[in-house]
Formats: structure tokens, sequence, C-alpha cells
């Protein structure tokens, strides 16, 4: 086995094993830790502090690969930015509290609430539950909302709060449907098929409204 030390800029360092002319690159998503003091911030122009700023934008990040993959239902989504959301009012009360700052057990608190979250997101992520569309035109259009959810979640168009909202209303449309089909041998209906169309073209406003008003999440760009 050959281990080679290469220094990638300033205090970086890259370990290479190559056992049998064979080298192996293993990636998984994990359930993020962190410590309020090890936490290595980017430069950034937010006034805010860096690492709940950045352990928010993973977290969102995580799930909107999690609804974008199937991996994550809409309703495990809502739970997840529910509890997202309760996070980021805790943090803005406290911030209102402190002239804009959180304490030191502030910000251990938040980071044991956002370790607790980390660890549902990949439970969820990994468990039997998953978004199942079917090659029928209402499972696609199914798929194509929560695209769209998913997209505004990584631009940070849609906040926890908003998304929140969006995946409610989708899930409840998803048991109409299964509780018509239960009802109908496995097939809908065309007056439900109507049904449920007319009920996804309400979300699809409400989905486009929520990317497109001013709440957005810290750091998203500038809606169009």
């Amino acid at each position: 086995m050959n281990v080679t030390f290469l220094r990638w800029g300033a205090g970086s360092l890259a370990l290479l094993v190559s056992a049998a002319g064979v080298t192996t690159v293993l990636a998984q998503d994990q359930p993020s830790q962190s410590s309020p003091t090890a936490a290595t911030p980017a430069p950034s122009t937010e006034k805010k502090d860096p690492s709940i700023a950045q352990r928010k934008e993973n977290q969102q990040d995580r799930i909107a690969n999690g609804i974008k993959s199937g991996q994550l239902t809409p309703g495990e989504t809502a739970n997840l930015e529910k509890k997202e959301a309760a996070i980021n009012k805790e943090t803005r009360t406290d911030r209102a509290a402190n002239g804009g700052k959180l304490t030191s057990a502030e910000k251990a608190q938040v980071n044991q609430q956002q370790n607790q979250v980390s660890k549902q997101i990949y439970a969820d992520k990994h468990n039997a539950n998953t978004a199942h569309y079917g090659n029928n035109k209402v499972g696609q259009r199914r798929e194509n909302q929560q695209d769209r959810i998913a997209q505004g979640v990584k631009s940070g168009q849609l906040t926890p709060g908003e998304t929140a909202k969006l995946e409610k209303q989708q899930q409840g449309i998803n048991k109409q449907v299964a509780s018509d089909r239960k009802a109908n041998g496995g097939t809908l209906t065309a007056s439900e098929k109507k049904q449920v169309n007319k009920e996804q073209n309400q979300a699809s406003r409400n989905i486009y409204r929520k990317k497109h008003n001013a709440a957005t999440q810290p750091g998203a760009k500038p809606k169009a």
C-alpha cells in the first residue's frame, strides 16, 4: 500500500491511499454533527453568526436533495421543515433580545437542535418510505411539483415555513389519490382525475407565489 500526503493550500492536507493500483472513494449522506467551537466559518458579509447560517444552509441542501430524489415523502419533508422553521423563529427571537447576537448558550442550544434535525433527515432519507409517482399523468404532475419545490428549497426562494405548507398540501392530495385508487381497484375515475388536476393547479399557483414573494432564506439570490 502506498500512502502519499499532498498539501493543498494553506492548512489543507490531502491523503491519497493506493493499494494494488486501486483507488476507492466512498461517499455517504450522514447526519452532520457540529459544535459551536469547532465550526470554521467561511468569509461572509452577513452579520449573523456564520456557523449558524452555514448549518441552516446545509440542512436545506440535504432536504432539497431528498425531495428531488424521492427519498423524502411530502409528509416527511413537511415535518422536517416545520422543525427548521421553529429553530429559525427561536433564533430570531434570541437575536432580537440580544441586540442581533446570540449568546454562547443560545448557540449551543441551536446547534443541539440542529443535530437532532440532522439525525431525523438521515433517518427519513434512509427508511422504507419513498415517493412513488408512477408512469401516468397524475404521477408525473406530482413529480413535477416536487421538483419545483426542491429547486425552491435549494435556491433559497422557499423558506422552511413555506416549504412545510406546500408539502402539507401535496401530502393531502396524495392521501386523496391513494384513497380513491383503493376504492376503485387501483384506478382513478375521470372525475377524480379532473379533481386532482384542479387541486394541483391551485398548488402550482401556491408554489409560484411563494417562490416569488419577498420571503427568502438568508443569502438567497434576489427573486426575479
